[in-house]
């Protein structure tokens, strides 16, 4: 992860031309850049192959296949941009050949729309500017402080070392020291590896969250537009509901069309690199087998002049001087291949690159022609699915060329680098097998070797040089299955048709939750009703994986839990190695014995330490991976579904906090009417017969409005329910005239032939009767929250005049603004001090309303209770205290009685209760780095009442397959009126 700088400068090229693609005189240099930068990335492959580091070609070939996916979630995206903007221009142009939109006025919106885009791409553009510098900044910070603690970690154990080594020998430990120093480049290596892994996975996820804030914001500029359009006069309401329909099914053939790209693309760089992997392997295995050979030749010659010395045929100095020469000429053959070998790999890596190139920039614009002739059938088509269709086969059948093209460009840039690797290797090895057979050989015969004794040892050595070639060889092949095996395991994690199904399936399942979601008992205005559309395909846009971010995750997890087992590793070594000496039975050991013992397990401990770096993690750890994977997965999912789910609960809850505060309110003045006018007649200030010739003057107001009540309702209703009965007439008329046509009933191939066509069509049939359910369901929540508003409005009516009643009354018995705000606080205990002051404004305004005559008594009473004490206010307040505290205490006591009466009811066993049944298809999450398939069980409540008891019980259920039906279920009708005042009155009692 060294080349991470790059990375992210590539990274961030990326980006700048992914959102200047949009704009058309920027479109050529677009293409050349984005064409330059794969070709870049290509290139990469063709170094890593030639690299002189064969150990480090699988870490090279990992960071530029995260390259890669980074490259090609920018490239997806980018397109998903421009098919978006597509199909709004499609939809705008199908609606104005149907008449319902002018041209002007298409003109004007497709104008409005071209510049908001460019606005958020702006938007767009700084934004990712501003999270890059970010991003940077806080990742050098945690480097910085990471790199300065290890240091410190390191420092302090070097001289924890020196204080052990203090009574040791100097070559002890400088052997210790140099472990020591082997140790910390290992840890810092690791770390390095670990910052530059939490880097990529911060830059991956902040181009994830602007991926889906872009196209977010992309569906609010449709809606916004379509807002204004309806204000404006330009669109009308009926061609608004049409246009918002195509769109809804423009944008799931969208997400199937980019779920198809994706899953594609995903397979098809699952595929390349998968071989690339192969590659690399194949490359390393051919020069692990040359090199052995190389190293059993080059050991043979010293072999052969042991023997003779041993053999009593040489003496010591005979013996050192052709030893020296021996491995003057291995060092000069060694040293000449490795000059020959790199100065070949520069010429063929020039060459290779040339050549790939040259194939590659033909391809792309072979691909760029075919693309801009689907910009030309853009221009013609007449509708979004014939479009989309030309992009799925066109994307199709340009991966599929372009994969073909890199695996073959691959597979001969291998093959040469492998024939020339190979043949400089052999004729090295020919090289010192010639050097023992005929230099070596004539010099030991100078010296008087016999040669029945040398011939027996050159053809024992042909034979152990055979014999070895043979076990690299068959060495070289397991290693070859091997690779083999894992491309093929890789392919089917990653194969096109699972990808696709479980995406498929993913979708199928949200489609299902958000129905029954929007299928709720809940009211939506038709302002509402656009926002939830808006919200449903912002969520049905991020039920998607990106191709990066998922493998970086992966390999995070994995490093950082391979970390977490290392340290406790670590933490078992030094524990052992600070554990106290046993003493032994006889005599104290010296303690220089003491310190050489205690070196050795210093040594040790580094050797254990450095081991742990070089060896393979525990498998288990890939298992905790998928798992965590797994989980973070699900919690995205049910976090969306939550999302949507909170902000169609929070309409319902605004809505009801409204109704409620009103009621409260209403209810205050109610009690204090009652408490207002009892002091009235008890005062004798008004006789009965006047508090109830007031009471009746104010019933006739009341029945008005509950009349103009009634008659709205029916009249909505009624409304709706022809409009209901038309939608009916017309989709019964148009799903029959599918399949009925004049034939022969009689003739068994007509009826086949009509069978055949039923079944064909089956689909649109489905369909149609899902969208009218949809559709009825939406009619449902919006004649709601009509009837709703129109019971609002009413009971707004209502609420005005008790607020007059209440301000005639407490003008009648002058009660002081002070007492009457301490009696509103007492009747309303949870209202806001701002309610309450609003409230006690209201009440001090309303002017008095001309009442029946009565028998003069009031303007007595005015000047007799202008006098009294304050004392007989303070009364009044308690009076009201005592009765609420007493209807409080009731309501606590019958709430207890009838929880005692339920839990002296027998409950039946729990195997007799309701089972819960229905099965249906849930989808089934796959993971970047296995295949495991998991099922995501969402559950379902369901309220039923058991035991007759009013409460309910929650049973949760796997939710089957939704129920369509063409039929309005028919509303209850209420009075809302009656309700509420049935419910004061029981409230009251």
């Amino acid at each position: 992860m060294v080349r991470h700088p790059c990375l992210q400068r590539s990274m961030f090229t990326r980006h700048q031309a992914q959102h200047q693609e949009g704009r058309p005189e920027h479109s050529q240099f677009t293409a050349a850049d984005g064409v330059n930068e794969d070709l870049a990335l290509n290139d990469q492959m063709i170094g890593i192959l030639c690299s002189e580091d064969p150990g480090g070609m699988l870490q090279a070939l990992e960071e530029l296949e995260i390259a890669t996916l980074n490259r090609a979630d920018s490239d997806l995206e980018a397109c998903r941009t421009h098919i978006s903007k597509d199909v709004i221009a499609l939809l705008l142009r199908g609606l104005s050949s149907r008449g319902h939109l002018a041209p002007q006025v298409e003109r004007r919106m497709g104008a409005a729309f071209k510049k908001q885009f460019l606005m958020l791409e702006k938007e767009v553009q700084e934004e990712y500017d501003r999270k890059m510098v970010a991003l940077t900044a806080e990742c050098d910070l945690e480097t910085r402080k990471k790199t300065e603690h290890q240091f410190q970690r390191e420092a302090a154990a070097m001289e924890e070392a020196e204080e052990l080594l203090k009574h040791v020998s100097e070559r002890s430990a400088g052997e210790c020291s140099s472990l020591l120093r082997t140790l910390h480049g290992r840890e810092q290596e690791q770390l390095r590896r670990t910052l530059a892994l939490q880097q990529e996975e911060d830059f991956a996820r902040a181009h994830r969250q602007l991926a889906v804030f872009q196209r977010s914001e992309l569906h609010s500029i449709f809606f916004a537009q379509i807002r204004s359009a309806v204000f404006r006069g330009d669109l009308q309401p009926e061609a608004a509901e049409l246009l918002l329909q195509d769109y809804s099914r423009a944008q799931e053939d969208v997400e199937e069309l980019m779920d198809f790209f994706q899953a594609s693309k995903r397979c098809h760089l699952s595929k390349r690199f998968g071989h690339r992997e192969y590659l690399v392997q194949n490359m390393q295995s051919a020069e692990t087998r040359v090199q052995g050979l190389l190293s059993a030749a080059a050991a043979q010659l010293t072999l052969l002049i042991q023997k003779h010395e041993r053999a009593g045929y040489l003496d010591e100095e005979q013996t050192e001087e052709l030893m020296e020469r021996a491995q003057t000429e291995v060092f000069s053959i060694k040293q000449k291949l490795d000059n020959d070998l790199k100065q070949e790999k520069k010429k063929l890596h020039q060459k290779l690159m040339v050549k790939r190139r040259r194939e590659m920039l033909q391809k792309h614009k072979e691909q760029r022609r075919e693309q801009q002739s689907v910009g030309e059938a853009f221009r013609a088509a007449e509708d979004v699915g014939q479009y989309l269709g030309q992009w799925r086969s066109l994307v199709a059948a340009q991966g599929a060329a372009l994969e073909e093209l890199q695996e073959r460009l691959d597979q001969a840039a291998l093959d040469e680098l492998r024939a020339l690797t190979l043949s400089l290797f052999e004729k090295a090895t020919e090289e010192l097998r010639r050097l023992q057979s005929s230099a070596l050989t004539q010099e030991l015969l100078k010296r008087g070797v016999p040669w029945l004794f040398l011939q027996q040892i050159l053809e024992e050595h042909a034979r152990e040089l055979a014999a070895r070639a043979e076990q690299l060889e068959a060495e070289e092949r397991a290693r070859d299955q091997e690779g083999v095996r894992s491309v093929r395991q890789r392919l089917k994690d990653d194969a096109l048709e699972a990808s696709a199904e479980e995406q498929a399936e993913l979708r199928h399942w949200g489609r299902w939750v958000f129905m029954r979601l929007c299928g709720s008992p809940f009211s939506l205005s038709e302002e509402e009703l656009l926002r939830m559309r808006q919200d449903v395909h912002s969520c049905f846009a991020q039920m998607d994986r990106s191709l990066a971010l998922p493998r970086i995750r992966a390999h995070v997890l994995l490093q950082r839990l391979h970390t977490a087992w290392r340290e406790a590793e670590f933490l078992k070594l030094d524990q052992a190695l600070a554990a106290p000496e046993p003493q032994p039975q006889s005599k104290a050991r010296k303690p220089r014995a003491r310190s050489k013992s205690k070196t050795d397990l210093l040594r040790k401990c580094i050797e254990d330490k450095i081991q742990l770096f070089d060896g393979p993690a525990p498998e288990d750890l890939l298992d905790k991976v998928r798992a965590e994977l797994r989980r973070e997965r699900v919690q995205q999912l049910e976090a969306q579904e939550a999302r949507f789910a909170e902000s169609l609960v929070a309409l319902q809850f605004q809505k009801a906090a409204r109704a409620a505060r009103t009621l409260r309110a209403y209810t205050a003045l109610l009690s204090v009417q009652d408490l207002l006018l009892e002091e009235l007649s008890e005062s004798e200030t008004l006789t009965k017969a006047a508090c109830a010739q007031i009471l009746d003057s104010h019933s006739p107001e009341l029945q008005d409005l509950e009349r103009k009540l009634e008659e709205e309702l029916a009249h909505q209703e009624a409304a709706q329910r022809q409009r209901a009965l038309a939608g009916r007439q017309q989709w019964a008329g148009d799903g029959p005239g599918l399949l009925t046509e004049p034939e022969d009933a009689d003739s068994e191939g007509q009826v086949s032939a009509a069978l055949r066509r039923a079944l064909g069509l089956s689909q649109e049939l489905l369909e149609r009767q899902r969208q009218s359910s949809r559709e009825e369901q939406e009619r449902g929540a919006v004649l709601e929250d009509l009837l709703e508003s129109v019971e609002a409005d009413a009971f707004v009516g209502l609420y005005g005049q008790e607020l007059r009643l209440a301000s005639y009354l407490s003008k009648l018995t002058m009660v002081p603004a002070g007492t009457l705000r301490r009696l509103l606080s007492v009747a309303l205990p949870a209202a806001p001090q701002p309610e309450l002051l609003a409230l006690l404004d209201s009440l001090s305004q309303k002017q008095p309303e001309p009442v029946a005559e009565h028998d003069g008594g009031g303007e007595q009473a005015d000047l007799g209770r202008s006098g009294k004490h304050q004392g007989w206010w303070q009364a009044l307040e308690s009076r009201l205290r005592g009765e609420l505290r007493s209807s409080g205490l009731e309501r606590v006591l019958w709430a207890r009685q009838r929880k005692e009466s339920i839990l002296r009811k027998t409950c039946p066993p729990l195997r007799e209760r309701r089972v819960c049944s229905g099965d249906a298809g849930w989808p089934r999450l796959s993971l970047e780095s296995g295949g495991d398939l998991v099922p995501v069980l969402v559950v379902g409540a369901e309220a039923v009442d058991l035991l007759n008891t009013g409460e309910k019980l929650f049973i949760f259920r796997n939710p089957a397959e939704p129920e369509l039906s063409l039929h309005v279920p028919p509303r209850k009708k209420k009075n809302f009126l009656n309700a509420k005042k049935a419910a004061w009155a029981a409230g009251v009692d």
